[in-house]
């Protein structure tokens, strides 16, 4: 299937293009004030334009032309500050307009730079727009009562009729203006969530890697400091596993830090930090860290372990680890079961501990604590994953996570 390129998407096209948008807002509309000075005087466009009244032509004559040349360019030029200065470019260009109808000259093309005031005016007036939009129809109102003591032979139905023309412009800048700011305020508001939901990941991560690792230390801190009166000759093996934990500890944050680094996918797509991710090869460590720390632990997998993508095996990595940072906080000493089912669908993980483990549950996100189990189901929805907490009904308390497969791209 062939596809068609738009003209202007070409190579040849799009250069001059790229250099068009970047240029200043003051440079495009001087050219367009510039373009339409000049087509005033093509006597082909000479009787194009807006033209009310319907006023007995003015003989020619030199001050004639003169004054007409200069009504001309003051119903043009201005339009170069359109952006800058709407409601001064409306007003010079519109009591230009109306001098020029009330003097009776010739329409010009030049006429047609009010519908380009009124449009300017409509989409860039910040304030008092109201307040322009009614002096504006002031004014109007003005001319016509003007034009009608000058002899005009049109009625009222005619005036309004042309009003409608100069008030469409209006609304159009006025309906531009209103898309402007919705999709401002709908880019301020997907920021915003971004940045939210940015800072959340942090604070999962943080509280992922910080609450486990100083949790294990503190645990196995107190036990040594328990062998140094009790066995002296064991409290060795304590220190070197407060040593231990704390430098996993320093291994995750500096991966973290690096992620935290990278935006976007590239986090996830670059080699070497995939390659250090806390993953589901390691549970075996979070296992027998835990067992150094005094927690009885069991852990067992079943099925065929396969590979998957970094988001998946750090989630799985994750789930195991807050699940045996809350059984050593709140049932020190209780044994706990691990285990991982490899599908060929889904990964799941079901961590249980007996005994009393009911802080967990009974806490509620926010400042003071229960941020892990919360962060959990936040991190398994990105993943079309469930997590269920509680408590067992034999007593204690179990955590089960289901994870869908995601192979590793290539």
């Amino acid at each position: 299937m062939i596809t068609r390129q738009a003209p202007w998407s070409l190579p040849p096209f799009r250069a001059p293009l790229d250099w068009w948008q970047e240029r200043d807002a003051f440079l495009k509309d001087g050219i367009l004030a510039l373009a339409l000075t000049l087509l005033a005087f093509v006597p082909a466009l000479s009787n194009l334009g807006a033209q009310i009244g319907d006023l007995p032509e003015r003989p020619v004559s030199v001050p004639a032309n003169v004054l007409s040349v200069g009504l001309v360019l003051v119903q043009t030029l201005p339009l170069a500050a359109r952006r800058r200065w709407p409601a001064a470019c409306l007003a010079v260009v519109a009591g230009a307009f109306a001098v020029h109808q009330a003097l009776g000259f010739a329409t010009t093309f030049a006429s047609l730079g009010l519908y380009l005031a009124l449009y300017s005016a409509g989409a860039h007036q910040i304030r008092f727009r109201r307040g322009l939009a009614v002096a504006a129809s002031a004014g109007y109102a003005v001319l016509a009562v003007v034009l009608d003591r000058l002899g005009s032979p049109l009625s009222v139905p005619d005036y309004l009729a042309f009003y409608l023309a100069p008030a469409a412009a209006w609304l159009v800048g006025s309906a531009v203006r209103a898309r402007r700011a919705e999709e401002a305020e709908r880019r301020r508001l997907a920021a915003e969530a971004a940045t939210a939901a940015e800072r959340a990941r942090i604070a999962r991560e943080l509280h992922d890697v910080v609450t486990h690792h100083v949790t294990a230390m503190v645990v196995q801190a107190d036990a040594a400091q328990f062998l140094l009166t009790s066995a002296p000759e064991r409290a060795g093996e304590g220190l070197t596993a407060v040593s231990d934990t704390g430098r996993r500890a320093l291994t995750e944050l500096r991966y973290l830090l690096g992620v935290l680094e990278a935006t976007g996918e590239s986090a996830s797509a670059d080699p070497a930090r995939a390659g250090r991710a806390p993953a589901l090869g390691r549970v075996g460590d979070l296992v027998g860290q835990a067992r150094r720390s005094g927690q009885p632990v069991e852990f067992r997998e079943r099925g065929e372990r396969r590979p998957q993508s970094v988001n998946v095996e750090l989630a799985a990595y994750r789930v195991v680890q807050e699940a045996l940072t809350n059984a050593m906080k709140y049932a020190a000493g209780k044994p706990t079961r691990v285990l991982l089912r490899h599908g060929d669908e889904h990964i799941r993980i079901e961590v249980t501990t007996d005994g009393p483990v009911a802080a967990p549950v009974t806490r509620k996100p926010g400042p003071a604590g229960g941020r892990g189990l919360a962060g959990l189901r936040t991190r398994l929805r990105t993943l079309d994953g469930e997590l269920e907490a509680g408590p067992r009904p034999e007593g204690g308390f179990a955590v089960q996570a289901t994870i869908p497969s995601q192979p590793p791209q290539e």
